[in-house]
């Protein structure tokens, strides 16, 4: 939240946003956009397409997580591959980058993609086995 604060107080920022809401195309999009909210019909409607969206894009989310961690868990086969992984773990500064990343919202929804993935009881497996051999590994 404080990094979107600091973009949006940024000098180059505020320009770029005068210049849109200047816009004479910004500005018929956005009065299109307030007339069709008005007519329940087209809000139903957008509402609708929105929804599907929505649906869409947490589909091809889940979708990616899960073809990356079937990925890294065919890698994580490879012993070089482990020690690489374990070696980079020790490293504090790795250690602080994973921290920042945690926090990001983007991979915060990930993160949420993953956890139903752990639902299933194999891939459940295949994480732990990952995940002790990860630890031997340290």
């Amino acid at each position: 939240m404080a990094e979107a604060k600091k973009m949006m107080e940024s000098p180059e920022w505020k320009k770029k946003m005068k210049n849109l809401t200047n816009d004479k195309t910004f500005k018929e999009s956005t009065q299109a956009a307030a007339k069709a909210m008005e007519d329940p019909n087209e809000a139903a409607k957008l509402q609708a397409k929105m929804e599907h969206m929505m649906k869409k894009g947490t589909a091809e989310l889940k979708n990616e997580a899960k073809d990356t961690m079937a990925e890294a868990m065919q890698a994580m086969n490879d012993p070089n591959v482990m020690a690489q992984a374990a070696q980079m773990m020790k490293d504090p500064s790795f250690q602080q980058q994973l921290a920042q990343m945690a926090k990001d919202p983007s991979f915060q929804k990930y993160i949420g993609a993953m956890q139903e993935m752990m639902q299933d009881p194999s891939t459940k497996q295949q994480m732990d086995r990952m995940a002790d051999s990860f630890r031997s590994a340290l």
